[in-house]
């Protein structure tokens, strides 16, 4: 099967995967690039840009991809952001509590507008909600926010009903809010336009996937030194599971932060079934921040004056030559810069590659049957 695999890869072009694209998703593919017609009006959303606290209440892709570039961009942000994407009664009191509510700005986030986890987080705080803090997304037909947005004559954006919720990064979903966040949407996609010409660097990411076994790999490990990406990894474990996770077929994504899973989970990683290949992220990035071990004696002079990340890089080096050793499949990913380009190009590399494995597998990207199921069961439940 491995052999099977490596042959498709060969055999496809990237410009077959971008052209798929364009045939079954159109507006996926228009998204990419910065010259994108939004739906909304770039002048008419400054007058919300005052806000120094936005409230961001949405679930799944509806929100994911905002919390990856906030976290990974965040030293470049002057704004806080709130996230609210589950149903904590004790969290949203402490956000109550420790918070300006009134003062604070709602972005409200759903592709069907009908989403109950959304639904309920939003009632929590109905009695601050203002025709002037208030933005509501959703499609533009009869559903509870949209109708709910017209009652109150909230601000509201129509969500593009071709694009999928894990897919929307580069639509109103995620480019709105990077807008208030004081960051230019073109300059995330800047790189974009790009990268799909170049045929030489789209198949090389294609041939670095060939290392999955389809047949025996069932875990991919983001094993993460960066924690600047951790929400991107987050959002990256929907795009895999939800896409790909269909008729029997997939691969569970298993965020793991390191060093500290070195300490817990290392050990089943390296002697455990081999049935994983793992996403190595670092970054080379330094930091100011040293050590001073001279307190501790002789034996710890080899951290003194190390800055965090050389320690970390020796870790993940270390890690590296033993899954040489062991022949356990890999792919590194390294961080040099924590910029616009680099979270965009992140975002695009992986929506490529998910719909590359997707074709491989024989599986449509694009659906999630067996969610859809939950979700009337348990609406019917609580009728």
């Amino acid at each position: 099967m491995k052999k099977n695999l490596k042959r498709k890869i060969n055999l496809t072009y990237p410009k077959q995967i971008i052209n798929e694209i364009i045939k079954k998703k159109l507006s996926l593919y228009e998204s990419f690039f910065p010259n994108t017609k939004y739906n909304f009006d770039f002048k008419k959303i400054n007058k919300f840009k005052k806000f120094k606290t936005v409230i961001v209440i949405g679930m799944g892709g509806s929100i994911l991809g905002t919390k990856a570039i906030y976290s990974f961009l965040k030293h470049k942000i002057n704004k806080k952001f709130i996230f609210i994407d589950n149903l904590n009664h004790n969290y949203l009191l402490k956000l109550k509590k420790e918070n300006n509510i009134s003062k604070s700005l709602f972005l409200v986030i759903s592709k069907s507008g009908n989403t109950s986890e959304t639904i309920v987080n939003l009632s929590f705080f109905q009695s601050f909600l203002k025709k002037t803090n208030v933005i509501i997304i959703s499609e533009n037909k009869d559903n509870i926010l949209r109708n709910f947005a017209k009652k109150k004559s909230f601000y509201f954006i129509s969500h593009d009903k071709n694009i999928g919720g894990r897919y929307s990064i580069f639509s109103d979903t995620g480019m709105l809010p990077t807008y208030l966040m004081g960051i230019k949407p073109k300059n995330i996609k800047k790189t974009i336009p790009y990268l799909i010409k170049n045929k030489k660097f789209l198949s090389q990411n294609i041939k670095k996937i060939s290392k999955i076994n389809i047949k025996k790999t069932k875990i991919i490990i983001f094993l993460n030194y960066v924690p600047e990406l951790n929400n991107f990894l987050y959002w990256c474990q929907q795009l895999l599971a939800e896409s790909l996770g269909k008729k029997g077929k997939g691969f569970i994504p298993i965020i793991s932060n390191a060093p500290k899973d070195h300490h817990s989970l290392l050990q089943l990683y390296l002697d455990g079934p081999k049935d994983k290949i793992y996403y190595v992220f670092s970054s080379t990035y330094k930091r100011k921040l040293k050590v001073n071990s001279k307190v501790f004696g002789h034996n710890a002079e080899y951290l003194n004056k190390k800055n965090f990340e050389k320690i970390k890089l020796s870790q993940k080096n270390a890690l590296i030559r033993v899954l040489k050793d062991k022949k356990i499949p890999f792919r590194e990913i390294n961080i040099n810069k924590f910029n616009e380009n680099t979270i965009g190009e992140l975002f695009f590399l992986f929506i490529f590659e998910t719909i590359f494995l997707a074709k491989i597998l024989k599986i449509n990207p694009y659906d999630q049957p067996a969610v859809e199921k939950v979700k009337v069961l348990t609406k019917k439940l609580l009728t």
